[in-house]
């Protein structure tokens, strides 16, 4: 058996989430009390007319989720079930905007008789952080349209059935006016460096162009930086594999997202994905549309 928990902030995407894992063929359940989620998935493991697959979602409608999430989990591999955990990111004030346009109520609103929105989404952060902090897999659903969801949730899954030696380590570049990536685990910011953005006919390229990259990289600051940062990566990178992780998120940002951030996410993307299988990057807020490169 195989079992993914889904858990997140309300209003961040969950059921649909879940209606995407149960169309890749898992058995989904739906706010499932935290405590019996042990029982629970050894009756299925029993059972064989269930599936292999299991989704289920934990979130703040569990009281007592923040005391219980840890243990729960640590009961279910005890059985020797893998377990990932995906959680749901979105900013306070996209949240307030659904929540109001759908009309509903906000859970803690229900359970804790609150009366204002804003406190009962900033209530659920603060008590869903342990939570988000243990998650093998952070999606931030912001800006996110529903179809892009789907696509993360099938390249997921996809990562825990292929056979993938190693966690995913996912390289991302962005830029700091479009705010820090909620998902990211490691964030390093390189706007100390010359900016392409000013020179003449650099502008309109990206960091994924070789004129860009040798700009980038003319200054021995310049390839000073990114060399401490790889020691930093080849050290701490198969501590995090021996936690269980199942993705590094590794973020470079820079004013824009397009240049110097871009330059350096590529390059790490390349150096690493000539020793590892499962590498990936990302240019979040490059402003020719969006650019994934896979190494598989």
């Amino acid at each position: 058996m195989k079992l993914f928990v889904v858990t997140g902030m309300s209003g961040a995407g969950k059921s649909k989430a879940v209606d995407y894992l149960e169309d890749l063929g898992y058995y989904c359940l739906d706010n499932l009390p935290v405590k019996l989620l042990s029982s629970v998935v050894g009756w299925m493991e029993s059972n064989k007319d269930f599936s292999r697959k299991v989704a289920v979602t934990l979130d703040i409608r569990s009281s007592d989720i923040s005391d219980s999430f840890f243990s729960a989990l640590e009961a279910v591999k005890r059985r020797g079930v893998p377990v990932r955990v995906l959680f749901l990111e979105c900013e306070d004030s996209v949240l307030m905007k659904r929540y109001k346009e759908s009309r509903r109520l906000h859970p803690l609103m229900n359970m804790e008789n609150q009366t204002d929105i804003s406190s009962a989404i900033k209530e659920e952060r603060k008590v869903l952080s342990s939570v988000r902090e243990i998650s093998d897999y952070i999606v931030d659903t912001t800006n996110l349209a529903t179809a892009a969801l789907r696509e993360k949730i099938v390249e997921m899954v996809e990562t825990e059935t292929d056979d993938v030696e190693g966690m995913l380590l996912h390289f991302m570049s962005f830029g700091y006016k479009y705010g820090i990536p909620a998902e990211a685990d490691l964030v390093f910011d390189v706007r100390c460096l010359p900016n392409p953005f000013y020179e003449e006919g650099l502008r309109v390229l990206t960091g994924l162009d070789l004129p860009v990259q040798e700009f980038v990289f003319s200054t021995t600051e310049a390839e000073g930086l990114f060399e401490r940062i790889r020691e930093i990566l080849e050290f701490t990178i198969p501590l995090y594999e021996k936690e269980g992780r199942a993705q590094l998120v590794v973020a470079f940002g820079c004013t824009g997202g397009q240049h110097r951030s871009t330059a350096f996410a590529n390059r790490m993307q390349e150096m690493f994905g000539k020793k590892r299988e499962n590498v990936k990057l990302t240019c979040r807020d490059m402003s020719v549309n969006q650019h994934e490169v896979k190494n598989r």
